[in-house]
């Protein structure tokens, strides 16, 4: 090899090493291709099914529904959400200590509690619940079928006014009613500085709404409400209100003479499966029994029947945290009170999450036009409390 030969071998021999430590120290200068990550696949909530109608093995379960999760929009109050699910002002509120009713704030979690135990009365015609503030209606089942009920909420009387407990009946039925206000009502009224007429004819200002069912109780009544945001308060005089869309379906299917039976039961406890449910609701205000006394009778006699007798339910032990809580915190969701460790918070985080719209087959079709504001209904609840003061 001659010396010029060489001298390109060496001249070479370094721009490969010189190269070489370019590409190993100078790496993070050279451009590189982006390798795309694929964004994970979020997968959509369910869209939730209307909660107002069940089918039951009356033989073996005294709950139905399910307890549900939505997102609040930002233009949400709970009123709006209440109406959207079929639930009534106090239910919804209960069930969310510490949210603003009206303000909920967009991306606040709200509890749906459109889980019920069931009344401790007899499964026929109508029943009513004036601690739920909620009607349950089970028509007539042919032999060898599941039962069923239809339940809606309800707005009751005011403490003046109350709504008297016992059985009646189903004694006529009028559509687009005029309202012939009671002597008394009137009296009142005119106190108020807002006299009544004789009588308010039918119309959307007819505070019975467009359907009535007349009780056999003279000046009582189950009817709809020109004011829909009323249903879950005490409000009437003494009547049974019912949202427009709700009351439209028990007049159609309910006939006259069906019995109607009206409870005062706070402290509800049902079988589902081999779980012992409460569900809590805040006493009334006027209610004076001795609800601790009447509540150890009741947790005797459901787990002294056959139903309580039933595969593993003899062996169900009570979580008595869970149930001190439940009692001391009544939220309007019916909790299982026989699993153990559980916490009524642990329990609501694995309530299903389902899209804040419409349910379907939903009794409301979303219409907003006959919705009161924040403030009329606030001022409604406003003027209840000042009442019971």
């Amino acid at each position: 090899m001659n010396k010029k030969s060489i001298s390109l071998l060496r001249s070479g021999f370094v721009l490969g090493f010189c190269a070489g430590l370019f590409l190993l120290s100078g790496c993070q200068s050279l451009p590189t291709q982006q390798v795309a990550v694929p964004a994970p696949v979020v997968k959509p909530l369910p869209i939730p099914v209307a909660s107002h109608e069940f089918s039951f093995d009356a033989a073996r379960n005294d709950v139905v529904g399910t307890l549900q999760v939505v997102t609040a929009g930002k233009d949400d109050t709970l009123s709006d959400i209440a109406r959207r699910f079929n639930l009534g002002y106090e239910e919804i509120v209960s069930a969310n200590p510490g949210v603003d009713p009206w303000l909920p704030k967009a991306g606040t979690k709200i509890i749906i509690p459109t889980q019920f135990v069931l009344p401790d009365a007899p499964r026929q015609g109508i029943v009513i619940n004036l601690a739920a503030m909620r009607l349950f209606y089970y028509p007539k089942t042919k032999p060898g079928k599941p039962q069923r009920v239809i339940t809606h909420p309800v707005g009751i009387g005011r403490v003046e006014w109350k709504t008297p407990v016992g059985m009646t009946r189903v004694a006529s039925k009028v559509e687009n009613p005029s309202w012939i206000p009671t002597p008394s009502i009137r009296r009142e009224h005119a106190k108020n500085g807002d006299p009544l007429p004789a009588v308010v004819p039918p119309g959307p200002d007819n505070p019975m709404g467009t359907h009535v069912l007349k009780l056999d109780w003279p000046s009582y009544a189950i009817h709809g409400t020109d004011k829909p945001p009323s249903i879950g308060l005490r409000g009437s005089h003494g009547c049974l209100r019912m949202y427009p869309e709700d009351i439209v379906y028990i007049y159609q299917n309910v006939p006259v003479g069906t019995p109607v039976r009206i409870v005062n039961q706070p402290r509800l406890l049902g079988w589902r499966d081999n779980k012992l449910y409460l569900q809590a609701y805040s006493i009334l205000e006027d209610d004076k029994r001795n609800h601790a006394n009447l509540f150890k009778k009741s947790l005797t006699t459901v787990r002294a029947t056959p139903k309580g007798k039933r595969d593993g339910r003899r062996q169900a032990k009570i979580n008595q945290a869970l149930l001190d809580e439940t009692i001391r915190t009544p939220r309007a969701t019916a909790t299982p009170i026989t699993q153990p460790q559980l916490t009524l918070q642990a329990y609501l985080d694995r309530a299903t999450r389902v899209q804040n719209t419409l349910p379907f087959n939903a009794t409301w079709d979303g219409d907003m036009s006959r919705q009161l504001s924040a403030n009329d209904v606030l001022e409604m609840a406003n003027e209840e409390s000042t009442r019971v003061r």
